[in-house]
Parts: structure tokens; sequence; C-alpha cells
């Protein structure tokens, strides 16, 4: 199986083919993979160099001449460093992008914290009117990137080398219902899944699959705890812990609820190890969950 970037290159390398629109811009990383695409439209390929905030700058200039571009690289890169121009250039001017990271939380962990972006979806929480696509698996990484570009609002989408084993059917909107039950509400967020799944084996809980997770699904959220007595929730996130709680306690405000928010700690871990390692080291594995998730429920 392919992996959601080299999935997003061709997708995208299609698109640039399909829609006059769409244009891509990029500042070196994974230039290679738009190499083809590169020579057969050059004015619409454009790889900046390391300059991320021209990065951000070139794509919204794109976009009011009424373009779709399509902006990459890194999270850390993509929406740390350039947050000033992310939220002028295109919230401050009423422009739109589809906004393509890789890199995740800690995809690369040789790259050290500075290739790193837990705190990616919490930062443009704090600005309006993104919409933020967590894909599980490459399939919905290419549906999610097909229908983004057909707007022209401003989306990020979130690509990881962590996948679920099997993909899921994705909307670009609302939660879906994976698994029913009566002891409490697990939202799983994009790859979280097959290990939510499997920490959540034998338990009388309800799993909901979130690869879109702003908007936030509310109404998903009140269907699932719409019992008699206190709502108790849980949210696995592949990013910073505690990034849609805040959400959730929203979509609950009317009602007795818990929620318990799982993910990538604050604390930064210095060696840098493997995937599976920080995995385990965050308490995102599927042993942990199951001790975090039973443990909130008991």
């Amino acid at each position: 199986m392919d992996n959601m970037r080299e999935r997003f290159a061709a997708t995208t390398s299609r698109l640039l083919d399909e829609d006059p629109r769409v244009a891509v811009v990029l500042a070196e990383i994974t230039r290679d993979g738009f190499a083809d695409a590169a020579r057969a439209h050059p004015d619409r390929v454009v790889n900046v160099g390391i300059r991320e905030q021209l990065l951000i700058g070139a794509g919204a200039g794109m976009a009011l001449t009424g373009l779709r571009p399509v902006v990459h690289t890194f999270a850390s890169f993509l929406v740390e460093r350039p947050f000033e121009q992310v939220k002028l250039d295109f919230g401050h001017q009423g422009v739109g992008a589809v906004l393509v990271s890789a890199g995740g939380s800690y995809d690369w962990p040789a790259g050290g914290f500075t290739h790193m972006a837990p705190g990616d979806v919490a930062l443009l929480d704090t600005l309006d009117g993104w919409t933020v696509h967590v894909p599980g698996h490459p399939d919905e990484a290419e549906a999610l990137l097909r229908h983004a570009v057909r707007g022209d609002d401003k989306v990020y989408v979130r690509l990881s080398l962590q996948a679920n084993q099997h993909p899921r059917q994705v909307t670009g909107a609302g939660f879906r219902t994976v698994r029913e039950g009566r002891g409490g509400v697990v939202i799983a967020v994009g790859p979280m899944l097959d290990a939510v799944l499997a920490a959540t084996e034998g338990m009388d809980v309800t799993v909901l699959y979130a690869a879109t997770v702003r908007p936030f699904d509310g109404a998903a959220l009140r269907r699932a705890t719409d019992a008699p007595g206190r709502a108790d929730v849980v949210l696995v996130e592949p990013y910073l812990a505690g990034t849609s709680t805040a959400a959730a306690n929203d979509a609950l405000a009317d009602r007795p609820h818990r929620v318990l928010g799982l993910g990538v700690g604050r604390a930064e871990l210095r060696r840098y190890g493997q995937i599976e390692e920080h995995v385990a080291a965050h308490g995102l594995d599927a042993a942990s969950l199951h001790r975090s998730i039973s443990g909130f429920l008991a």
C-alpha cells in the first residue's frame, strides 16, 4: 500500500491535468513527487524553496487570481512557522486554499522536534472558518483531497505515515458510527481508529470515527450520547491531547457529561526512537488506550 504522502502527490498531479484551476505551491518538500507535473504544468507547479512565509503568500496570491492553490510542506513549516501569513494572507484577505501537511506529530522522529507539529490543529483552532481533515488511510486522503479542491474555502488536510489497515467511507463532513454500545462514546480521529477498536474490543461503548474534525460534528456526538443519565466521552486524537475537548463540551453543554482527551502529550520526547515508540510513550497504543479508556469509563 502506498502512504498518504505518495497518494497526495499522485492524486494532485492528476488534478492538475483535470482541473485548470488547480495549482501547487511547494517549499522543496515532496518536490520529486511533482517532477512530471511540473514539466507538464510549469505555470501551475511552483517551488518557492525553503521559504515558508513566501509559500503561504504565493498560495494566497494565486487564490486572489481565481486559482485553487494546494499548498504543501511538513506541518511544522506549513502551520507553525508561517502562522502570521496563514492568519492574514488567507483569513484577513478572505481567500481559500487547500493546505496539505506531511509529517504528522512525530512521523519522522530522526528529524527532531523541528519537524514535529502536534499542536497544528489546536493552532488552527484560533482562526475562523478552517475545515480540518485527518484521513486515516491513503484512500481517504485521496477522497478528502478531491472534495477539498472542488471548493473555495480554507481547508487543512493533515497527512501521516500512520494509517488504519482499511479505509472508511468519508464524505468531507461529520462522524461515522463504527460500533454501538451503551457504556460511553469513544471518538477515534483518523489513524487512531485501528488502535481504538483494538483497545475497546469487548467493551460496551460506541465508537465514532472522525476523518473530518472541523467543523466538529456535535450533532453526531449528541445522538451517540442521547440516553438518560450522564454522557461519558473519550477523544483519541493523533495530535495534541485535549485539542477537541472544548468542542465536545460545547456540544454537550446542556446535559451532564465528562470528557477525557487523549493524544500527544505536551512534554517533548528528546530521544529520536521510532514512530511506534513515540506512540507508546504518548499512551496511544492499543494497550495503553485500553487502560485509559476502561479506567475513565469504569
